[in-house]
């Protein structure tokens, strides 16, 4: 069992911003594993499908950003995931644009919803891929910035950053080490 969780804003006027990412390579995992978002508990939209015989649930948490830690609370507790079988992908302002970078814990930096998983679920030692969004040539504060559209751009730079990001996160739920994921996937 494994559960990859896509940290973002449910509602339309915010898909296209910085700070649905994680929602993006969600979807983006679940088209990978050809499973569609059908079902809606723990307050978030689910995809279930298996791979190499193992259950993956990928979720994408309707609570709003800040309040993540809720739903994803409720979806370990619900599928019995403990920390090992959990990683959660959110845009990081702290990576320049279009980096990915995979770590095996951490703490929650200057990301809302990440501070709200790790005071909800009380655990730190769980695997994150974090997706770069800094753009040093937008000067603007912090949560102007994440709640922007992504410039037209750059829609292919982070299109493909969230495929990566994807394809990452579904490489630790095979089963790969979190070091190796590191070597393939970070930067």
């Amino acid at each position: 069992m494994f559960l990859i969780v896509g940290l973002g804003n449910p509602e339309e006027k915010y898909a296209k911003t910085f700070h649905n990412m994680g929602f993006i390579a969600a979807a983006d995992a679940a088209e990978k594993l050809g499973v569609k978002f059908r079902k809606k508990e723990c307050e978030a939209s689910v995809a279930e499908g298996y791979l190499g015989g193992e259950k993956i649930v990928i979720a994408r948490p309707l609570t709003y950003m800040n309040a993540s830690g809720r739903s994803v609370k409720q979806l370990m507790a619900k599928y019995r995931v403990s920390p090992d079988e959990l990683v959660v992908i959110y845009d990081d302002f702290d990576l320049p644009k279009g980096h990915v970078r995979v770590r095996p814990s951490g703490s929650a930096g200057t990301h809302n919803g990440m501070r709200s998983v790790i005071a909800e679920t009380g655990i730190t030692d769980f695997a994150r891929v974090r997706i770069g969004i800094r753009d040093p040539e937008r000067e603007i504060p912090i949560l102007s910035y994440v709640l922007s559209e992504v410039r037209r751009e750059d829609y292919d730079l982070f299109a493909e950053a969230c495929g990566r990001a994807a394809e990452a996160a579904l490489a630790l739920a095979r089963g790969e080490s979190v070091d190796l994921v590191m070597t393939k996937y970070n930067g």
